[in-house]
């Protein structure tokens, strides 16, 4: 079956041109002007990927964002914005966004990120709850898996299966690009990680030297891990990419 997406753009030149690339991309696309129209739509009928133009009048892209969030919707959403300042891409993550393109976009990177989210978005599969695991943190009222199936380093800790992080007694509220790339440093820690190779594993696409997509998240997924008083933990070595250590 093909994959579904739900399309979202107020302006018309656009919304048609990228819905007939879809289609001939094979996607099925519904495609809509408004962000209340795309919440309906969503309500009705569940998409694998949502497309989401931020800028629309009523309710705008990130808002539509939000309020799937807020209900425990998961599917991977993709923004399209012309906004390029950093503060405005880290509000889009911060409203539950996977990833984005800024416009005037190429299809084709449209086409590979959509590709790298529904890779991405395969369902875990259902198992038993966890028996409790003494003094674990657990503050949304569920419990850690085994200690066998941790990932730990640098203070921080990971159960891959259940997709939780913690850092100390916190419990880390990420997305899921974000929890991909914190687990890719994790299975690597103290190993400098190029861009091209991160960019290659966490997208499965190098968008190039030229693209901050990849600094962008790490700026994120600083501000989630970092503490007051504490040396940080992601590192960068300039010029090569990134590395997961303390001090």
């Amino acid at each position: 079956m093909p994959h579904t997406v739900l399309l979202a753009e107020d302006d018309r030149a656009i919304r048609n041109a990228l819905e007939r690339a879809l289609t001939l991309e094979g996607y099925r696309v519904t495609a809509v002007a408004d962000g209340v129209e795309a919440l309906a739509q969503a309500h009705r009928s569940r998409p694998d990927v949502l497309v989401l133009d931020v800028m629309m009048p009523g309710i705008d892209g990130l808002q539509v964002c939000r309020v799937l969030r807020a209900e425990g919707d998961r599917t991977p959403v993709l923004i399209l914005t012309a906004l390029v300042e950093t503060a405005d891409r880290i509000a889009g993550l911060d409203a539950g966004a996977d990833d984005y393109v800024v416009k005037p976009f190429d299809v084709d990177e449209v086409f590979a990120r959509l590709r790298a989210l529904l890779r991405r978005a395969a369902p875990a599969p259902s198992e038993p709850e966890p028996a409790e695991e003494p003094g674990a943190p657990a503050p949304s009222g569920r419990h850690p898996a085994p200690s066998g199936r941790f990932l730990e380093a640098a203070g921080l800790r990971m159960d891959p299966q259940a997709r939780r992080a913690w850092r100390g007694d916190r419990e880390l509220e990420l997305t899921r690009t974000e929890f991909e790339l914190l687990e890719l440093l994790i299975r690597n820690a103290g190993v400098v990680l190029e861009h091209s190779t991160i960019y290659d594993r966490i997208w499965g696409y190098d968008f190039g030297p030229g693209s901050k997509n990849l600094a962008v998240y790490v700026g994120y997924l600083r501000r989630k891990l970092d503490e007051p008083g504490a040396s940080p933990l992601i590192h960068t070595v300039r010029g090569v990419g990134y590395v997961l250590r303390e001090g």
